[in-house]
């Protein structure tokens, strides 16, 4: 014996993941108090070493494209660790997938964002997940396909493997949108979809970034006889054969390892129209909102995990003499880091709770998620990078190494930036908002001057963001800037109306005060920290 081991942080297994006050807060504000028994079961589970496990395993080992069998058939699939399986049905069991459009119950979407939200000890399988979710608003453009797949497509069972879609138990769907010379200008694609006279149509073309490829269905794009149109495409034709939708090759990805992402080619695919022709953009524009709403959710679980992480090992490690976490600077990083984390948290659920109340018909929800998704998709995505490497250098050289599970969050935080629109894509999508629904601005400052009177630096705010769309000239230009201030006074009244009142002063004197820097950590002087804090930190036991 050379030494004994002491001074390490204990594993951080063992907690109740959804135990986080602004999320079972921000639960039942929003209308879906009802789910909170639901959301802490699964959070218990995301706090065991099994499913912890599971997230590690489906990353260590991703998944293998195997496009034809020994004897030289063509198959085009995809092996995934087993793991990836474990994780996929305890998704799909507890509805993450489609409960949101069978449950009746007002906050249904909020219910499934929460759990979406707790259930992060991995990223990619998130992914067909959320497009399975997304899938059925676009869908519905066409009722005979949603009449036949919905009803597959919400069944709470993981029923794998590819056969002809309407034989199975339960289904799953994709998106599959960009081509290599577009990217997100989806009208500049080329493949082409002829019509035929049985109603169907033949896809012949590319992709260049289909994810999930096992999934049953896919929602894509084609350039029709009357322009850009959206299509339902299976994996397998009816009568059992393959569609020929090929896997060309799998991206080898920064990070969300455990999902596949490939290229593919349609050689002559079968598919069916969904919506009318030349209408395609906006039949997959409601595909495309839900899945932003996800990223948002999926970012702030991202920005959570990295707090807690960090918080526990600061509590449990020790230099120079005291705890790190009652150190004032190593408090400065973590108080920042939470704050950050819980208007997220806040601003996530009150989108989930306008998408919930949108999806009813309330068109004055519909105007606030309409301009607060964009403004949300932009800023929370684009918080979580920096974020993640401060959480990482919380726990300094230990958080550098893959076993602490920092380097698997850090590499997964640039992804839902530039999933669904990277940054440009986003800023700009608020502008169109503004531009061909003039009411969505209204409504977003209505909201906003709720909180109107309770903090003098969030009313300056609010008016700055107001003038901030006197000068058109240049409101292209400055689109990202304007995007962050209207995220910031957006999280700051939320926070000032619903949070705890030491996280909205701290966030209103670091966000919106001048006196504020630009790294984590940076907090002014007289915000209470301990509270912050101790939110933040995770119970064991």
């Amino acid at each position: 014996m050379t030494h004994e081991v002491f001074n390490q942080a204990p594993p951080l297994i063992g907690h109740d993941v959804a135990d986080e006050a602004a999320l079972l807060d921000g639960l039942a504000r929003e209308g879906a108090g009802w789910a909170a028994g639901e959301v802490r079961e699964l959070g218990l589970l995301a706090g065991t070493e099994r499913a912890q496990e599971w997230g590690r395993l489906a990353n260590e080992h991703p998944p293998v494209l195997r496009t034809h069998d020994r004897y030289g058939h063509r198959v085009d699939e995809v092996e995934y660790h087993p793991a990836w399986h474990e994780l996929m049905n305890v998704a799909v069991t507890h509805g993450l997938h489609g409960s949101a459009w069978t449950d009746e119950r007002a906050g249904a979407h909020v219910a499934r964002a929460a759990k979406f939200y707790v259930w992060r000890v991995d990223a990619g399988h998130g992914c067909p997940i959320s497009m399975t979710y997304a899938s059925v608003p676009a869908l519905r453009q066409e009722p005979e396909l949603a009449a036949r797949y919905e009803p597959l497509l919400t069944e709470p069972e993981y029923d794998y493997g590819l056969r002809a879609p309407l034989t199975k138990r339960a289904l799953l769907a994709g998106m599959s949108m960009t081509e290599k010379q577009g990217g997100s200008d989806v009208r500049a694609n080329t493949t082409r979809a002829t019509p035929q006279a049985d109603g169907t149509y033949r896809l012949v073309g590319h992709k260049w970034f289909t994810s999930a490829p096992m999934c049953d269905v896919f929602l894509t794009l084609a350039q029709a006889p009357g322009g850009l149109t959206c299509f339902l495409v299976p994996r397998v034709l009816p009568d059992g054969t393959l569609n020929p939708l090929r896997l060309m090759r799998l991206k080898d990805k920064l990070g969300n390892r455990s999902n596949a992402s490939s290229e593919i080619e349609y050689d002559d695919a079968v598919a069916w129209r969904v919506g009318d022709e030349g209408r395609g953009v906006r039949t997959i524009i409601e595909m495309v909102n839900m899945t932003r709403l996800d990223c948002v959710i999926g970012a702030a679980a991202g920005m959570r995990h990295g707090v807690t992480t960090a918080a526990h090992h600061a509590a449990h490690r020790a230099a120079f003499g005291r705890a790190l976490i009652d150190q004032p600077l190593m408090r400065n990083v973590l108080a920042d880091l939470a704050i950050e984390s819980e208007a997220a948290t806040t601003l996530m659920l009150r989108l989930a709770g306008a998408t919930d109340r949108s999806v009813r018909g309330d068109e004055t929800e519909a105007a606030v998620k309409r301009l607060g998704l964009a403004v949300g998709k932009y800023w929370v995505c684009k918080r979580w990078p920096a974020h993640a490497a401060e959480a990482l250098e919380c726990l300094g050289g230990n958080g550098y190494v893959e076993e602490s599970g920092m380097p698997r969050l850090f590499r997964e935080s640039p992804l839902n930036g530039i999933w669904e629109g990277s940054g440009n894509v986003a800023a700009l999508d608020l502008l169109r908002a503004i531009v061909r629904e003039p009411r969505t601005l209204e409504a977003f400052f209505d909201e906003v001057d709720l909180a109107a009177g309770a903090d003098p630096r969030l009313d300056a705010a609010v008016t700055d963001a107001k003038n901030s769309f006197t000068d058109t000239a240049t409101l292209e230009f400055r689109a990202r800037r304007v995007a962050e201030r209207l995220a910031l006074v957006f999280q700051a009244s939320l926070l000032v109306r619903h949070g705890h009142p030491a996280v909205a002063e701290a966030f209103c004197a670091s966000r919106l005060a001048d006196d504020r820097g630009t790294a984590f950590g940076t907090l002014p002087p007289g915000p209470d920290l301990a509270p912050i804090i101790d939110r933040a930190t995770p119970k064991i036991g």
